[in-house]
């Protein structure tokens, strides 16, 4: 059995002598041991979605993190869900904006808009969709299946609060149903009682086989984007691709995707006008966040879990493991903006730099105005 650490740095803290949980321990050593910048009461900023209840249904499952599960989500909630072939979350639609980010498999996507206007598209990893408040929509397993990532623009969403078709249905007098479809009473009889919400169904036909089904519809094809082809911008100790309303039109969630290699870091930085929700799609990673009156909080992050930052906040994310890292940021604003800590600091007159830190050289001279995101650790 391996040695277990003690909350202990130098005169500071205590062993513990009572019960402890040593499997989440290993996977939070920053917060049962808080480097001491740590300081003060920024409230809990992590939830592992291992944690999330899981909604079993007849052939898949779904799992949220929302203010529920973590009160700091004010602005951002965060669904997963797993869809094998041909199983259908079913015709819904959202007071909420959706978007969605694909994890594994291939995954067939509809909606229809409010100019009547259709979509049907077949995605796969790492491509996205945004389907907008209101808008009906569906998503289907194909031939292997999909897991998927979806993030709404409230934190109090839940994926149980949706407005299902089959309920619309149920809900409605069935002589209202017979005069707004003009068809007797009788054809409503087999209707379901209650929601369907995941459930089970062939694969769906050939996509172009759907398309010519639908006959002289007026199709689109502007609610998805294949975020899969963009090529990342490179940087010493990783990459980033930003996906907002100047490359995917209809957005309004911005996205940041990051891969830092072993030892790299996404620099310090904070967002001016957004909430920030992350998922972290494998690696091991930490997070300093910095709030004002000497607030400092580190979390550790592994391949499933949640993080949140709020907007002004500064934070960084490291690489703390021997594998890359992966996360997606998505935020609360149709556009993507950041302040860098480093960029701020050499754009400021040195002098000024110099009496407020008291540092000089080397620091001085290695400020830089260019943008680096990440950087080599």
């Amino acid at each position: 059995m391996p040695v277990l650490k003690q909350p202990i740095v130098g005169t500071r803290g205590a062993d513990i002598v009572g019960p402890r949980n040593p499997e989440v321990e290993a996977q939070n050593p920053d917060i049962l041991i808080p480097p001491s910048t740590d300081h003060g009461g920024i409230a809990n900023l992590k939830f592992p979605f291992a944690m999330a209840h899981n909604r079993l249904e007849d052939g898949g499952w779904a799992r949220e993190v929302t203010q529920r599960e973590l009160g700091a989500l004010k602005e951002l909630a965060i669904v997963n869900m797993r869809l094998p072939p041909g199983v259908v979350r079913e015709l819904h639609w959202h007071k909420e904006a959706e978007w969605a980010y694909v994890l594994k498999g291939r995954v067939r996507f509809y909606l229809v808009d409010d100019q009547r206007q259709t979509l049907v598209e077949d995605l796969g990893p790492g491509d996205l969709w945004l389907a907008p408040a209101g808008f009906p929509h569906a998503i289907q397993g194909l031939e292997e299946g999909t897991e998927f990532v979806l993030v709404f623009n409230d934190g109090n969403f839940s994926e149980n609060q949706t407005l299902l078709v089959t309920e619309l249905f149920a809900h409605t007098p069935r002589d209202v149903l017979a005069k707004n479809f003009g068809v007797p009473v009788e054809a409503f009889e087999g209707i379901p009682a209650h929601e369907k919400y995941i459930f089970r169904q062939p694969v769906p036909p050939p996509l172009a086989e759907v398309k010519a089904a639908l006959g002289a519809v007026t199709f689109t094809d502007k609610y998805v984007f294949r975020a899969s082809q963009l090529a990342a911008t490179r940087f010493p100790g990783g990459a980033t691709t930003v996906v907002d309303a100047k490359t995917f039109g209809v957005t309004n969630l911005a996205a940041l995707f990051i891969d830092l290699e072993p030892g790299g870091m996404r620099e310090i930085h904070w967002h001016p006008d957004a909430d920030e929700i992350q998922y972290y799609i494998s690696g091991k990673a930490r997070m300093t966040v910095f709030d004002a009156v000497d607030n400092a909080r580190t979390f550790d992050f592994v391949a499933g879990d949640v993080g949140y930052v709020p907007k002004t906040l500064a934070h960084y994310i490291e690489n703390t493991g021997d594998e890359p890292v992966r996360v997606i940021n998505v935020f609360h604003t149709s556009e993507y903006k950041d302040v860098s800590l480093n960029n701020w600091l050499a754009l400021t007159p040195r002098h000024l730099v110099a009496g407020h830190l008291d540092v000089g050289e080397p620091l001085l001279s290695s400020l830089r105005a260019t943008r680096q995101p990440v950087m080599k650790g």
